[in-house]
């Protein structure tokens, strides 16, 4: 029987699931037992498993994940939470120097099973130093495998996946996301980590998104269509590993391509995949590779600021069109009426 939940409740059900299944997964970190519960992502867990395996943490997030590493070295399997991936900038020694490199340096004979939850996107007006996407600068390093599921039915496969796992895993959840429903089976079921998926078969063009840009992409294929143009849509769910022959596999059919992504252009993930389709598949292409990322400035507060800053679906055809030498309707570029640029919906309330 088909089953609906929202992306949170999918991930609540993970968590939920992995705790009943293993008494080693235990959750940490601001506000997880708070009693609006991180975007509803924890509601409920503390009165179901207890305050040793539901804990708060206090402003001390590198110290706190030096605490979380030491368990999962010990055979903890624990599930850290940050309700602003900026706040886990203050523990990057511990993620970058430890929690990726303990396997490889002790010649595979330790294992580090742990799930570090960062939220990323925009949200009321947050601004540069609570609203960032860093999602390139986690997959940069190795040892860590970096997954940006997109689905609720995804965010629970790859969740249970990323708690099973033996190594680190950085899971980042656009807020935009929280609220979309899917269908989620009851059962416990893994998404293998590091597989993109093929949301849309399509034969111009190949877009790539990663969390939230992936919906993007979609609209922007709807646009498309109604403009003769047959666009090929690909979630990348996993930023490392990265999927690379899903993605060939579709340049070489389209011979274009188009990468939408959150985070900044320079140095950013959505650079990485061109330079991987350039290096293996450049006699496929028709046109150059182009990228549809934030601009190259932080993250703004300002609502009259913010309606520019982020790219959506009409900015995404334009330049597929572009790309194909079409002519380009400025009614593209506009943004979608009487949407708050912070807000998906009046729905959703915040900043918790």
């Amino acid at each position: 029987m088909s089953r609906s939940l929202k992306y949170f409740e999918a991930l609540r059900e993970a968590q939920d699931q992995c705790m009943a299944a293993d008494d080693s997964v235990y959750l940490m970190g601001l506000g997880v037992p708070d009693p609006l519960g991180i975007f509803g992502t924890t509601l409920g867990l503390l009165e179901k498993y207890g305050p040793k395996r539901v804990m708060d943490i206090p402003l001390a997030e590198n110290a706190m994940t030096g605490v979380a590493i030491g368990s999962a070295l010990t055979g903890m399997r624990p599930v850290m939470t940050h309700q602003r991936v900026d706040f886990a900038l203050v523990a990057m020694e511990q993620i970058m120097n430890q929690a990726a490199k303990w396997h490889y340096m002790f010649d595979g004979k330790h294992k580090v099973p742990l799930v570090i939850r960062m939220i990323i996107g925009r949200g009321w007006g947050q601004g540069p130093q609570h609203a960032q996407s860093l999602q390139s600068l986690f997959a940069h390093i190795p040892g860590l495998t970096v997954i940006m599921p997109t689905t609720a039915y995804d965010a629970k496969g790859m969740l249970i996946s990323a708690i099973e796992s033996d190594n680190p895993v950085v899971i980042l959840e656009h807020r935009w996301l929280y609220g979309i429903s899917d269908h989620v089976p009851q059962d416990m079921y893994r998404v293998p980590l590091g597989k993109a998926k093929v949301m849309r078969k399509g034969a111009d063009v190949t877009l790539v998104g990663l969390s939230y840009m992936s919906l993007e992409n979609l609209r922007a294929a709807d646009l498309l269509t109604q403009r003769g143009v047959d666009a090929e849509v690909i979630d990348l769910r996993s930023l490392r590993p990265l999927d690379e022959e899903t993605i060939l596999t579709s340049v070489r059919k389209t011979g274009r391509l188009i990468v939408a992504d959150t985070s900044n252009k320079m140095y950013g993930a959505s650079a990485e995949i061109v330079a991987m389709v350039c290096e293996k598949a450049f006699g496929a292409l028709k046109a150059q590779p182009e990228r549809v990322t934030s601009p190259e400035y932080p993250v703004p507060t300002s609502p009259a600021l913010s309606a520019a800053y982020y790219p959506h679906a009409g900015d995404i055809a334009a330049r597929v069109l572009t790309l194909l030498g079409r002519e380009v309707d400025d009614a593209l570029y506009l943004r979608p009426q009487g949407q708050n640029h912070d807000q998906p919906d009046p729905s959703f309330t915040g900043p918790f």
